[in-house]
């Protein structure tokens, strides 16, 4: 068999088109991802713990992603760690999920279905109800 070697010319343009499509796909991403809204919103945020206890707040809020809004949620407290991919969330008002103990976790819902994002970069528009449920 006679294999022809590959030109750099054939290199170079296969890489071009990668490093176009690849900016393509950025601004697609950057342009038509769900925006948070600007200015005062009225939201509520409920958290559902280990023993199906829900707790109702309600607030109003100029946050534009949700961890700024449990921020400002009065008596919601929470704790987490910083991660590649923003905030992870362990602990709720003082539940633990631990999914390497008992495959629990916290999962965050906005209007009945589970968020895009993390809580880091969940958008907040007024009416949004936001639900935190201990699950396993």
């Amino acid at each position: 068999m006679n294999k022809k070697p590959v030109s750099r010319r054939l290199i170079a343009v296969f890489a071009a088109v990668l490093v176009l499509l690849a900016s393509g796909l950025a601004l697609v991403y950057v342009n038509f991802r769900e925006q948070p809204t600007a200015g005062s919103k009225n939201i509520t945020i409920e958290v559902t713990d280990n023993n199906a206890k829900t707790v109702s707040y309600s607030l109003k809020t100029d946050a534009e992603f949700l961890l700024q809004a449990m921020e400002e949620a009065e008596g919601l407290t929470f704790e987490g760690e910083e991660g590649p991919y923003g905030m992870m969330i362990s602990t709720v008002n003082g539940v633990t999920a631990d999914y390497n103990v008992d495959a629990s976790y916290w999962s965050f819902n906005v209007n009945g279905e589970y968020c895009n994002y993390g809580v880091s970069e969940q958008p907040v528009n007024d009416g949004d109800a936001f639900a935190i449920v201990y699950t396993k």
